[in-house]
């Protein structure tokens, strides 16, 4: 599937693009109209892969770190670019106790759906 994507990128340009038909395999029901992509099939396909060893590593920087060869500050940055290229909410990272919410997930002291919560206030 990430080929494919990467395929259509390359053939793009990455110029934005809007799908006109859709087919349900299971049915071959097809369904013909003007769909904008989701917000990720729109990254590139270096970012999406990013994002897909993020959620494998179940936001892990630590283990980030270890598979990108790469500093901690710049897996920060770079989930801080995508963030914005999702148009995510800007946020702190530094929780009120002065803890960094990364870290504590990093650490396993929160689960995701905590730092989630806690970075989107």
């Amino acid at each position: 599937m990430l080929n494919e994507w990467s395929e259509l990128i390359k053939l793009t340009g990455g110029a934005p693009i809007t799908v006109e038909k859709v087919r349900i395999t299971s049915s071959n029901v097809a369904i013909e109209g003007s769909f904008s992509l989701p917000e990720l099939a729109r990254l590139s396909t270096d970012d999406q892969v990013f994002i897909m060893a993020f959620v494998g590593v179940h936001g892990s920087i630590k283990e980030m770190e270890r598979l990108f060869g790469i500093s901690y500050p710049t897996v920060k940055n770079r989930l801080d670019k995508l963030a914005a290229q999702l148009k995510m909410v800007e946020f702190d990272t530094v929780d009120a106790g002065g803890d960094d919410v990364l870290t504590q997930l990093e650490r396993g002291t929160i689960d995701a759906a905590e730092a989630l919560r806690r970075l989107s206030r």
